[in-house]
């Protein structure tokens, strides 16, 4: 098996790997956030990869999605790992505690959130976002290896960015009974879904947002808290690696089965050729 990390915001330097290197790939889909960082972990291959590139250069809505997750799956990736900032929607989740999310409300509006059309139409379940296996597996590290509050379960709720909410915004996902709010885990998930990835996210939480009173949330203090989030969260990811179980199962191992809506000889062969990588075997 090969794991795949991509790092959220203040998570960019990659686990303590052996026999590392560093990869530059291209993609159908255009060049990811940064090049691939590839090594060993207990024993177990790991494939590291910045979500917004090295230096935070790509914004929420910019990021490579597309090119980031096919890149890793053309790595022989099958789960990944991911990592998020967030806020938080309760007063019982103070920032530098972490969320294992179960759920996701999308509130973005201008991301693509596949790698098919162009002819080709999939419909594809989306009813259980992250993978309940990894989920379980992820809050589990968590509680072995973080020292602060942990959560298993909850909504993410992802708007667009990249500025943070309104206070109205910030009221009614409150009052949804949403757990926290980030801006990256939309499409990354779906496109991991689509390429038939185990995936579930480490969330880290850097503030409040703004429904408290008297509290606004700045650039500064979300920084000092991902720094302090950051220590916990690479406990968590590599407790995750260490103890990954060979025998684990995941439903989205085979998501496409059964979603390809379009007839065969009626996708393109452009789009065919594209999507060979992800679909190949259910285009025979």
């Amino acid at each position: 098996m090969t794991i795949g990390v991509i790092g959220g915001s203040g998570i960019y330097e990659a686990l303590p790997l052996e026999n590392v290197s560093t990869e530059s790939v291209t993609t159908p889909y255009g060049e990811p956030s940064d090049d691939l960082t590839i090594g060993e972990l207990a024993g177990q291959e790991v494939v590291f990869l910045p979500r917004h590139g090295e230096d935070h250069q790509h914004t929420p809505t910019e990021a490579s999605y597309q090119a980031n997750i096919y890149a890793l799956k053309d790595a022989g990736v099958d789960r990944v790992i991911s990592t998020n900032a967030v806020g938080s929607l309760r007063e019982d989740l103070p920032p530098q505690s972490l969320v294992i999310p179960d759920q996701i409300f999308d509130r973005t509006k201008h991301r693509t959130p596949t790698f098919f059309g162009d002819g080709m139409v999939v419909h594809m379940g989306f009813a259980d976002p992250y993978c309940p296996a990894m989920v379980d597996h992820l809050a589990t590290a968590a509680e072995e290896a973080a020292e602060t509050t942990v959560q298993e379960g909850g909504t993410y709720v992802c708007i667009e960015g990249p500025q943070y909410s309104t206070r109205a915004e910030s009221e009614f996902y409150r009052d949804q009974g949403w757990d926290v709010v980030g801006m990256t885990t939309i499409p990354e998930a779906k496109l991991a879904r689509e390429a038939e990835m185990s995936y579930a996210t480490v969330t880290g939480i850097t503030d409040y947002d703004v429904w408290k009173q008297d509290n606004e949330v700045t650039l500064e203090e979300v920084l000092e808290n991902a720094a302090a989030n950051q220590e916990s969260i690479n406990a968590v990811i590599e407790q995750a690696v260490r103890t990954m179980p060979e025998d684990f199962e995941s439903e989205a191992w085979s998501a496409l089965e059964g979603t390809i809506n379009t007839p065969v000889e009626s996708i393109p062969a452009e789009t065919r050729e594209r999507v060979e990588l992800l679909a190949g075997q259910y285009l025979e």
